[in-house]
């Protein structure tokens, strides 16, 4: 009983193991006609739709006003007054006549002031201003470069959950039929109830294993509208990255350090703390 029970169970993985090949070969070959989103589709919606990023670029809107408002100290101040009334006048003459007569006096200003030098002050301001805008425009491309990461990184996800679920699903019809074989086999005569028992068990690891597999495509599938924009579609598997790598951990370090937008932001707030350090307002 023990060889024929071993010799069961040998048949049985042969079977799991074809269900699972079988299913993931249909897979493949039936699933490209239905893709219709690519990656870069996905990565142009998230950069224009993007709450977070959209946030970052109505910010950067406010920092770039600072620089005519620091240029608006090296322009003349113009300020205009205009003034008018209504006066009544009563004049008692020598022969004890009363004149009167309602009088309109009105009044016109016009004051022009230019700066002509201030220590610097004006064009520390400018140069201030004018750092704080570079040091925004590399901080929203960080921003920028954290969110297309988000996309990718749910992109893939929801194929990932896609296909396990797939398989998942090929996994269980392969497990469910293996126990339907099993409790004929076992109305035969040919096994034991633990042979049936454990097909049983292993069944309901399947479907558990679905289950969760389908609560992590639901999460990835969420987590990619809030991040795109909109739900997934047919999505397209992305192409490979490695025409983008750097030769080399030295270049890819390199080159991190140069173009890097967290890098160059820091630096430009560096210049914009030294810039203000030396102006005389902060003397």
């Amino acid at each position: 009983m023990t060889g024929r029970a071993a010799r069961i169970g040998h048949v049985e993985r042969r079977l799991l193991r074809s269900g699972i090949c079988l299913a993931a070969a249909c897979f493949a070959f039936a699933a490209p006609a239905a893709y219709g989103e690519n990656l870069p589709e996905a990565l142009t919606k998230a950069y224009q739709t993007n709450p977070q990023l959209n946030a970052e670029r109505a910010r950067q809107r406010a920092t770039d006003e600072n620089v005519p408002q620091a240029l608006s100290g090296y322009r003349p101040q113009i300020v205009a007054n205009l003034s008018a009334g209504l006066q009544a006048v009563r004049d008692l003459l020598p022969n004890n006549t009363i004149q009167s007569a309602n009088l309109k006096p009105w009044t016109v200003g016009l004051t022009v002031t230019q700066t002509l030098f201030n220590g610097f002050k004006t064009a520390n301001s400018v140069r201030v201003a004018e750092l704080q805008v570079q040091s925004g425009r590399e901080a929203l491309r960080n921003v920028g470069q954290g969110v297309l990461l988000d996309a990718v990184t749910v992109y893939t996800n929801v194929l990932a959950n896609q296909s396990l679920v797939e398989a998942q699903r090929a996994n269980v019809a392969s497990l469910r039929e293996t126990q339907g074989i099993t409790q004929k086999r076992l109305n035969a005569g040919d096994v034991t109830p633990t042979d049936t028992a454990q097909a049983e068990a292993r069944l309901n690891r399947g479907l558990a294993d679905l289950n969760a597999a389908e609560v992590n495509l639901a999460i990835s599938q969420a987590t990619y509208a809030q991040v795109i924009g909109n739900s997934p579609a047919q999505l397209r598997p992305a192409e490979t990255v490695d025409r983008f790598l750097p030769r080399s951990r030295d270049d890819a370090t390199n080159l991190a350090f140069r173009e890097h937008p967290a890098v160059m932001a820091a630096s430009f707030d560096v210049d914009v703390a030294s810039t203000r350090s030396a102006s005389p307002k902060a003397a």
